[in-house]
């Protein structure tokens, strides 16, 4: 490094040596002109020490920071307190432990290493639930910027496999009735209804190419993601993907023939309905337990949505969301069934509203590859709103 310096000193001095002589007289030029070319400094010599000495020579590196805490000592030591574990990673410490045999079992999460399984479980959860870009991950963590990235691209595809088996419906069949629609406001005008389907936006970082694609009509880039859900808040099907200028109507007619695990709800006959009803009214009413086999069963959706075989939407035209009868109770037969309907298919509207408070990084996902940030979405969704349901089951 000395060496540069005095190069580079004497390349300085000599350049303005040969300007100064260069402005002197014509008397000069002709004296300096006579002197023989072995006697005039060489500006070649510094440059060449340079070029020379510059692969050789180094900046002294950075000493690595060291950690006052490693990242699975951190981890250690939330466990030991209920509330900052649940605030950091989002679920209580059973659940932690259940999810990382889980993946570590079934979904081929392994260690490596410079970080073990759980602490990278940790991570992942730590990111999505804050969220937190990669440099806080490096601070929080203690591990070079390439082991965060990838340690968290390694638990994400072991949830994106784990998404197939737990994003379903809990009874195939739909054969048994919830509790919530044998409740006397509900019994029996909704009694086949097996769940509710609906879209919401979630913001995403997308190329400046595709920035009008992904405009909604909030004004901010994001995707439509199309959810069903049963009334436990557990979604049964998800769809993402899609541009944020894409209606929930075109994003739910393609799931229908696109995806072959659709769990289209069961038909009836409804040329035995329409004969029972004109004919036998009294016997329907005195076999309501058989009514789904003869009318099959439905959905609860929006006005956006068509009101169709196996879909039933509000009437149009009257108020329908709860907060409009807040101050005034429904009035008329459609405004009753408005109001009820609304009451339950509000749960995905709830099933929306806790998967963004519980992971915040759906608020606004990085720049991440767009097919990332899908997975990022599905895996949110498998986590909280399923995964975990599915583990309160079991256990209580």
């Amino acid at each position: 490094m000395c060496y540069l310096v005095v190069s580079y000193v004497q390349f300085v001095y000599v350049s303005w040596q040969m300007f100064c002589s260069s402005s002197s007289d014509s008397s000069d030029e002709e004296v300096v002109s006579s002197e023989s070319p072995k006697k005039r400094p060489s500006l070649l010599l510094p440059l060449l020490a340079c070029v020379l000495h510059e692969d050789d020579v180094r900046a002294p590196l950075k000493p690595r920071k060291i950690p006052f805490m490693t990242g699975i000592q951190w981890v250690e030591q939330k466990m030991k307190d209920p509330k900052e574990f649940y605030d950091m990673f989002r679920m209580r410490r059973s659940v932690f432990l259940m999810l990382h045999d889980t993946l570590l079992n079934n979904y081929q999460l392994k260690s490596s290493p410079y970080m073990c399984s759980k602490e990278a479980l940790a991570l992942f959860l730590w990111t999505c639930g804050s969220p937190q870009s990669n440099s806080n991950g490096v601070d929080r963590f203690g591990h070079s910027p390439s082991q965060i990235s990838r340690k968290f691209a390694e638990v994400l595809q072991c949830v994106d496999r784990m998404v197939a088996d737990y994003i379903k419906p809990r009874d195939p069949t739909f054969t048994v009735v919830h509790p919530t629609l044998r409740k006397p406001r509900f019994w029996p005008h909704f009694q086949n209804a097996i769940g509710a389907i609906d879209g919401t936006h979630i913001p995403v970082t997308v190329p400046a190419n595709q920035k009008v694609m992904h405009m909604n009509r909030h004004g901010y880039t994001s995707e439509n993601v199309m959810a069903v859900c049963d009334f436990d808040m557990r979604f049964t099907f998800v769809v993402t993907g899609w541009p944020g200028s894409v209606h929930d109507t075109r994003v739910w007619s393609d799931a229908l023939v696109a995806y072959e695990n659709y769990p289209h709800p069961p038909a009836g006959n409804l040329l035995i309905y329409a004969f029972i009803s004109i004919t036998y009214a009294l016997f329907i009413t005195a076999c309501d337990v058989h009514f789904s086999l003869i009318i099959g069963k439905y959905y609860l959706v929006d006005s956006g949505y068509p009101n169709r075989v196996g879909y039933l939407a509000p009437y149009k035209g009257q108020r329908y969301h709860v907060p409009e009868f807040q101050q005034t109770a429904p009035v008329g037969e459609k405004e009753i069934f408005n109001h009820r309907h609304s009451s339950l298919r509000n749960v995905i509207e709830r099933s929306f509203g806790v998967l963004k408070m519980k992971w915040r990084i759906l608020r606004g996902i990085p720049s991440y590859p767009m097919d990332k940030q899908k997975m990022i979405i599905s895996a949110c969704m498998c986590y909280i709103i399923t995964f975990v349901k599915v583990l309160y089951v079991m256990t209580f």
